[in-house]
Order: C-alpha cells, then sequence, then structure tokens
C-alpha cells in the first residue's frame, strides 16, 4: 500500500509504502486541545517506511511526545510517543484522499463529545448557511 499527503499549503509531504500499524479516531483530551478539534483521526505508520519533504516543526506536548506540523501553515501532521518508539500517528486529515480512510476503532470514548451525538439531526448545507457580514458591520 502507497499513501501520499500533504499540509494544507504543500510545503511539507509525506510518503508512506507499508501497512498501517492502526487506523484510530482519538477523542482524548490532548488530541483535542492538540489539534483545536472534537476528535483525531490518524494512522499508525512505521518509521522506516514513511518518508517527510519538507521542514517540520516539533512540539514536546508532554515528556517524550511530539507533535509535528508545518512551519508555514500550521497544519498539524502527526504526533510520536516514546510509548510507541517505531511508529509515527500521521492525521488522516492530511492525507491526499482523505475520504478513504477507513477508522477501525475509537479510543478514549469517555472524553468524547456529547455534542458529537447531534450532528446527524442538524440541519445540512453545502455551504454556510448563511452569508458574512458586512465588515463595516464588525467591531
Amino acid at each position: 500500500m502507497v499513501l501520499t499527503g500533504n499540509c494544507m499549503c504543500g510545503a511539507v509531504g509525506w510518503t508512506y509504502s507499508g501497512d498501517t500499524t492502526r487506523n484510530l479516531v482519538c477523542h482524548c483530551v490532548d488530541c483535542q486541545r492538540a489539534t483545536s478539534s472534537p476528535l483525531t483521526a490518524f494512522l499508525g505508520m512505521r518509521r522506516e517506511h514513511l518518508n517527510w519533504t519538507g521542514d517540520v516543526v516539533h512540539y514536546e506536548s508532554s515528556p517524550g511526545t511530539f507533535r509535528g506540523f508545518c512551519p508555514t501553515c500550521g497544519t498539524r501532521l502527526y504526533f510520536r510517543s516514546g510509548r510507541w518508539p517505531s511508529e509515527v500517528h500521521v492525521h488522516a486529515a492530511t492525507m491526499t484522499d482523505p475520504g478513504e480512510y477507513q477508522p477501525d476503532a475509537q479510543v478514549f470514548i469517555g472524553a468524547r463529545m456529547k455534542w458529537l451525538d447531534r450532528l446527524r439531526s442538524l440541519p445540512n448545507h453545502q455551504g454556510f448557511q448563511q452569508a458574512p457580514q458586512d465588515s463595516a458591520d464588525t467591531p
């Protein structure tokens, strides 16, 4: 299997060849804070089969745990930890075709945001449901 992906601006890219070690949706508070999102979907990849192009900046979010991101656009790219020394957990949203992602489990479900249960009952729109306000009206 060959997978590819990149950050929002394209300055950082990745290529992976091999089987993934895990395909999870994580609801932990650390992932929520790190990605400013209610959940994070990621693929576990073996370090030796993962290749990066471009510069990646790392943030040590806890001892031995690093989160990589693009220094140009700020896209969160992955997390790696001494707990899984042979793996890098790449964010599924950075895949070239993230719609192809197939998670096989959810973890830290106790931290799952309860409002996610309401999503199916909310109205759906192809774009924003309201036009933007005139900037003259905004303080």
